[in-house]
Parts: C-alpha cells; structure tokens; sequence
C-alpha cells in the first residue's frame, strides 16, 4: 500500500469586516491592511501621515473564508490534519461551520485532526479575527492594572495612555516603535495546509549535535514519528556525503522519538563569514515498517561547535562567541522585519539584506525581540552566507503578565519556534528579552526607566517574579530542553543574574552585554563612544534620512522641511530631526537646503558609527562584538538604520563594510598623539608594511615614512604612535590630510585618511572637478573616480538599483580611486557587475552653504 505524506494549501480566499455584507479577494499569506490596500479601499498607509487615518482597522473585527473542494489523494489517507502555520492574532475557526480552534498567538502552530469533518466537495473554512485592541481592553480589565510599555504607540492608536500590546501575543512593533508606525493587524500571516497521511510519518528530525570537532562529529539524529500502527521497523539516516545509518525500532501507534547516532570523521565543518566556509549537510530520515511505503524527512544543518564564553578574567567576564574552537569578533548589526506587513516581504528582499551583511563584512545579526520569529527562508540564508544569529525571543521594552494561560501560551511559542529553527547552524543564542532587565532594574532604587515607582511595593514585588517565572524559569528551562547545545542568554543588556544590584546593565559594564545609548538619546558627542567599551556592543546607533529619492516615495515637495507635518511624522523618535541637526552643527558645514541636509545626516550618521565601530575594535580581546542599532527599515522612514526601506544602501553601509574588514587599518587621534591600529580577524599571522604619507588639499606629498609590522593572528594591535605636535607649526591642518596602507608584498590591504579637524572646518575645493572613466573590458561596470581638487565624501549615484564596491570616500587630487558597480538582483545573485545606466557624482562641496 502506498503511503507517502500529501500536502496541499488551501487557497482561494475572501475576506471582508465582520458586519459588513459584501466579500472582497483577499491574498493568503497575507493581513486586512494589504487587502484593503488591494481592493483600492485605503490609501498607501506609508504615504504622507495616512497611518494616522488607518487606525480605524485595528478595532473592527474580520472574517475570511475560502470554500474548496478535497483533494481525492487527500481523502485517500486514513489520516487528515489541518495545520495552521500563522494566525495574526485572536482567530476563532470553522470548518463546514464546525468550530475547531480559539488562536491568540501570531508566533504558534497550530495542527488539527479534521479526518472526521472533511467532504470531498464544498467545504468551508471561515476564520473570523477579533480585533486585537479590543480584546487587550478585555484583558487589561480582567488583569486589573497595566503594564509599562515606552513604546506602544498608544496615542496614535486613540487610546490615550492605555497600554495594550502586552497582552497579545503578536509582533510588538505593529503597536508602534521609536521607527516604526502603527500598524495592528489582523490575518492569516503564514500557510494553512491540509496534511494527509496513513500508517506512520517522521513529524520532526533534529540533528542534535553532541560534539563536533575538526576530527569527528558526534550526532544524535532525533526522529520523532507518528503511527497508526504497531511492530517493527527499521530507522535509517542518510547523509548528502553518501554515509548512512541504520538500526531497527518498535513503534506503537501514537507519538514516539528515536535516536540514531551518527559518527562522522573529519567532517567539513561550519564557519561563520571571514572564517571559512559555510558548509553544510542534508539529512534525510527514513522508516519502513510492516509492508508501507517508507516515510521520509530532511533537514540542513551545518556542523559546528558554536558557545558563548563567559569567563572571569582580569578585567570582569569575557562575553564572546567560541566557532569551532575559534573566538569570534561579531560584526553585524541588528536587525528588525523589514516590513510593517511582513507578507510583503520577498525572498529577494531577504536575499538583498543577507548578502548586503556579508558584502559589508558583517558575520553576525541580532535578531530583534520586537518583530517576529523570522521566516524560514531568513535562517536559510544566514546559513549559506555564513552570517551568526543573535535571536531574542519576541519581548520588548514592556513588563508582562504571569497568570498561568499567558505562561501556557509562551511555552507553547517557544516550544514551536526553538524546534522550528534549531538546525539553523547560524542560532548562536537564544535570549529572553529586550532591555526589560534594565528598564524594571529592580535591585537599584535610582536606575532603570521609571517604570517600578509606578506600583505598590507588593506589585512591584508580583511583577519581577513574573518577570523571573518567564525569563529565568520557563524560557531557559524549553531551549535546555529542545536546543540543549545553544546558550541562553535573560535579557540584553545585562551582566549576569546576580540577585543584586550588579545584575542590571551599565555603560562601563566589565561583565555581560551593552547598550550604549548616550551618543544619541543624552546629546553626548561621538568621541564618547570611544570612552564607553564593554565586553559585547549588542546595540548603539545614529540616526540619519533616507536619501532624496526614497523620502520623495512619502513626501512632495512642499513637505521638503525639517519640521513639515510629514517629515515629523516619519521620525518616530521624539526629538529625532533635531537632535541630528544639533549633531550636525557640530560637526559638519551647513547644508545648503533641506535636500542637501539628506545627504548631510547620512555623513553624519557614517562617521559616528565609524569611530564607535573601530573603537570597539581596537579593544578586541577585552570588547568581542559590536552590533549597531540597526540594519533595516520596516518602512520609508528617518532612523538609525544602514540600509533604507528599499534596500539603498545609505553612507553608513559603505562605512560599516570599511570599518568591518577582517584586516583593517584604523587611525585615531588622541590630544596631541595619532595612533596606527591593525585590527585581524584572521586566524593567521600576517607580516607587511605600514605606510603613512601627509598630503595637502592640492596632492602635494609633505612627508612619507614606512614601517615593518607584525600583525598577530586574531588580535588587535597598535602598530605607531605618531606626535601630531612636531608637524602641527609646519602645515595647515585645514589643508592636510593624513593617509595611512597596510600593505603586504605589494598590496594594499586597507587604507585610511586622518584628518586633524572636524570636517566642517576642512578647506574643501570649491570645485574639484571630479571626473569619472569607464575601464576598458569592464562591461561599463567598472570605473575610475579622480579628482582636480580635494573632493570629500564623493558620492556616487545610479540610475539602476545596486551598490558600488566603494561609496561616500575622499578623493586628494593625483590619488584615483576604481570602483564596481554591482546591480541588485543579477538573476539568480543578489548582486552582479553590470552597468549602472546614468550615473551621477557629487560630493560635499555640493551640498554645503558657501
């Protein structure tokens, strides 16, 4: 008898709101918010302040329906489950008006027996959503009193002060967030499949990995399987490498694992980016028993040892990232959905963001606590590209409830997304929350958000240990269990659970992570990020605006000005379009209009995030990561991210690739010294040169010197002391410009300019003729960029969508500079060599009021 597993979608849906008479089409995955989008019944939500006029949709509740026919190879199985892989948010279910589930979870799976209830043909699924601020006015009233949420965007919603996100089990950020809009929505966000099968099925395959060393690779392949049936049958494992494994088993009907072990010699192990290569495996488990067709399973995973090492040493507690015996520097940032409606997110737009990372020399990502438990395909990714996963388990900046039905629900998230992701070689930790530890501080009095002083000494004492019960209790005690080899971490920041006053986060924390976030919110200058170095930089950033053509996408041109209802209303942080102008008065020229203020954020925010980057680099050893706040938008926006909602790149893209080189140069001035750094994350030793040469603003070369240098494996080191003081009565220092090689048999294998003035003092050429030349046999993708007169933060524009391989750089006059234009999305590569169509170049003199 044949007996393979059939799936089938369900498709073809309508929807419309609750008391309304008519059906609209509807697009499954998907929300009501682009339905009504596509049925013309709203404007563009990110257009202008239209979000402000769509929050209406949050308190209506929806229905939608789709009516099918069963496939007869459905029907054929003894055995017929509907799986639910994605209910946004509260969803009650019929099928051929049976009710089968009440849904409150947007991150759960929800699978169910419907054997018995299914017709061959005119069945009917009906799926009706409760509005979720509706159902949060029900909770909060039952709770009895609110929980702190700094950034449920409860005013834009009309709810005045009331806080409601904390009790839905749904992405934090639809409430709203410091860069993001709020956007509840309602929908079937993920595939319903209608699941046959007959005798038995592997449900589950986790490659447990025991220990994996250069040698051999010890692996428990567990295989969970479903039955009908009784008696023996025989398990076997196969690998893409041709070895195979088998032993023989009993199965009874019902649920049941079994464990096979696989030894594997020498195996091609995982690496992160910079480190080797990405290697991976595929697995595929098989049973046959009695007379059945054999049923089967795969998963990939990479192999790979993969820790977080927390030590006590000399200076605090380590905190870095052990790979396969190797400590890794994480490079990265983090990273947010990249949509407001996550079903608009395409594999090409994931692809574009993970190979935008690598391109950068990134090899870690955080996944944020704010957004979701990412799509498959976003893992999938990581893996190939050899890109570290920091995920956080969805909690933000919130305190949560800690009744039992609320703690049932977050068991069953965890439990569904840990088994989900867990062979994701990339899943380098697992941690509980998002700046609620320091936010509540409850052993400090004086530190913290405010949020405790709101409460009686007995709530207050109620809230923290349900804060434990779910941060230090439940969710530590499901990724022991069903992800043993992957650490957990409570919540970022933090030094440790102490049970004191030690345990919150602070700046110069010696122990656990940090989130320094004085540069930006106190106004403190850059240069304090430089005396602000913990163990691991998990978040810290600035803010700048998307370049002139994504604001136009949200803005006219009357709306072109720093405080125009628009251009407010797309800074979600309070004082955000100031605080970067404060900034830049500081530190840059005067922009010439509000376009030109654009270009001027994104210089700003490239600089800022350059001297805190290499700050932290220089400190490797005592410092082992720094991940900047933040990668990506989830819609049109000013923020701190370094890639804007359409993917451009911004200047603190090209800046971050630089700054994040596994050999890097970095050049820093302290008083009256420049020091010469090498900074390697390369696991071997490098001898070479360094080359330092002081050009004026006209080329000329004033002095050159060269030095042999030793750059150790893995290690950061200072290579030069350089006295500005010697040089400083001899030459301008608002015409002279410092450039420092690395250079190895002939090489360059980084540079770096240096100058002794903020920029906005620098003696720019009023015209310095930049010119640019196509290479002959380049296919116009490859150009060479020079310049008559000294030309700062040249900026290189495209009319096709792409990245060049070098952007926002200066250009001394007799120094050229070759650049490859990469176009976005070549066929089956994220990006490919091709020509740029019309390309335009300006840089800062442009931009600046003369």
């Amino acid at each position: 008898m044949g007996m393979s597993e059939f799936s089938w979608a369900i498709a073809d849906w309508k929807f419309k709101a609750c008391e309304d008479p008519s059906w609209l089409p509807a697009r499954v995955p998907g929300c009501v918010h682009t339905d009504l989008l596509r049925n013309g019944l709203i404007p563009n939500p990110f257009e202008g302040a239209n979000e402000k006029q769509l929050q209406w949709i949050d308190r209506k509740d929806w229905e939608y329906v789709s009516e099918f026919d069963a496939p007869p190879e459905l029907l054929a199985h003894s055995q017929a489950e509907i799986v639910f892989e994605g209910l946004d948010t509260y969803a009650e279910v019929y099928l051929n008006d049976i009710h089968l589930l009440s849904a409150n979870n947007m991150f759960r799976t929800w699978k169910l027996n419907v054997k018995a209830h299914l017709r061959a043909h005119g069945n009917r699924l009906r799926i009706v959503f409760r509005s979720p601020i509706n159902e949060g006015l029900v909770k909060l009233e039952a709770n009895g009193f609110g929980y702190p949420a700094s950034n449920d965007d409860s005013i834009t919603g009309g709810l005045g002060d009331t806080k409601l996100s904390v009790f839905s089990r749904k992405a934090p950020y639809h409430f709203g967030w410091d860069w993001g809009p709020r956007f509840v929505t309602s929908g079937i966000c993920k595939d319903i499949t209608l699941v046959g099968w007959t005798g038995y099925r592997i449900t589950d395959l986790f490659i447990y990995q025991k220990r994996v060393t250069t040698e051999i690779a010890s692996v428990l392949a567990i295989v969970e399987i479903q039955s009908e049936i009784a008696g023996k049958a025989e398990i076997s494992v196969l690998a893409n490498d041709g070895q195979r494994w088998a032993q023989e088993a009993v199965i009874v009907p019902g649920s049941q694992t079994v464990e096979v072990a696989l030894e594997i010699a020498n195996p091609k192990l995982w690496w992160s980016r910079g480190l080797g290569e990405a290697n991976l495996y595929s697995f595929e488990a098989s049973i046959r028993a009695l007379d059945l067709s054999p049923a089967s399973r795969s998963v990939r995973t990479g192999l790979r040892s993969l820790k977080l090492i927390r030590k006590p040493d000399d200076r605090g507690t380590s905190f870095y990232f052990e790979l396969n015996g190797i400590p890794v520097f994480a490079k990265g940032a983090n990273h947010i959905p990249n949509d407001s409606f996550i079903n608009d997110v395409t594999f090409e737009r994931y692809r574009h963001e993970i190979a935008s990372a690598a391109a950068s020399n990134f090899n870690m990502l955080r996944v944020w606590g704010g957004g979701i438990y990412e799509e498959d395909i976003f893992y999938d990714l990581c893996d190939e590209y050899g890109i570290l996963v920091w995920q956080d388990f969805m909690f933000a900046c919130s305190m949560y409830p800690g009744d039992e039905a609320f703690l049932d629900n977050v068991r069953g998230e965890a439990a569904d997304n840990i088994r989900r992701l867990r062979n994701h070689p990339s899943i380098a930790l697992w941690c509980g929350n998002n700046e609620i530890d320091g936010a509540w501080s409850h052993y400090k009095e004086d530190a913290g958000w405010g949020w405790k002083q709101q409460y009686s000494h007995e709530l207050r004492e109620k809230i923290w240990a349900d804060y434990e019960e779910l941060f230090h209790g439940l969710l530590p005690g499901i990724v022991a269990e069903l992800a043993p080899e992957t650490d957990y971490w409570p919540s970022s920041p933090m030094q440790a659970i102490t049970n004191d006053a030690e345990q919150h986060a602070t700046n110069d924390s010696s122990h656990g992570d940090i989130h320094f976030w004085a540069v930006w919110h106190a106004s403190e200058p850059f240069e304090n990020y430089k005396l602000n170095v913990g163990r691991f930089m998990s978040e810290y950033g600035f803010q700048s605006f998307p370049e002139y053509k994504t604001v136009r996408t949200y803005a006219n041109e009357e709306q072109m000005a720093l405080d125009s209802e628009v251009m407010l209303h797309h800074q979600k942080n309070g004082r955000g379009n100031f605080l970067i102008k404060e900034y830049s008065d500081k530190y840059l020229s005067e922009p010439k209009d509000f376009v030109s203020f654009l270009y001027l954020s994104q210089v700003l925010q490239a600089e800022g995030m350059k001297m805190a980057i290499e700050a932290h680099r220089r400190n490797k050893d005592y410092c082992m990561g720094t991940l900047y706040w933040q990668m990506n938008d989830c819609w049109p926006v000013a923020s701190w991210s370094s890639m804007d909602y359409l993917g451009r790149w911004k200047a603190v893209q090209y800046y971050a690739r630089r700054s994040y080189r596994d050999l890097m140069l970095s050049i820093d001035q302290n008083g009256e010294t420049v020091e010469f750094h090498a900074v390697s994350d390369i696991p071997e030793s490098l001898s070479g040169t360094l080359e330092w040469s002081l050009y004026d603003f006209e080329g000329r070369l004033l002095e050159q010197a060269e030095y042999p240098i030793e750059v150790p494996a893995n290690k950061a080191v200072k290579l030069l002391d350089w006295p500005v003081k010697d040089r400083a009565v001899k030459y301008d220092p608002l015409r002279t410009v410092l450039i420092g090689r690395l250079i190895q048999e002939g090489t360059v294998l980084d540079r770096k300019e240096h100058y002794f003035e903020y920029l906005k003092h620098l003696a720019l050429a009023p015209e310095p003729a930049i010119e640019v030349t196509e290479v002959e046999g380049s296919s116009g993708s490859t150009f060479v960029v020079k310049a008559r007169g000294f030309a700062k933060q040249v900026w290189l524009q495209s009319e096709e969508e792409g990245v060049f391989s070098d952007n926002f750089f200066d250009l001394v006059p007799g120094i050229p500079q070759t650049v490859q234009f990469m176009k976005r999305g070549a066929g089956n590569a994220a990006f490919g060599p091709a020509s740029p169509g019309k390309l335009e170049v300006s840089s800062m003199i442009d931009y600046i009021k003369r």
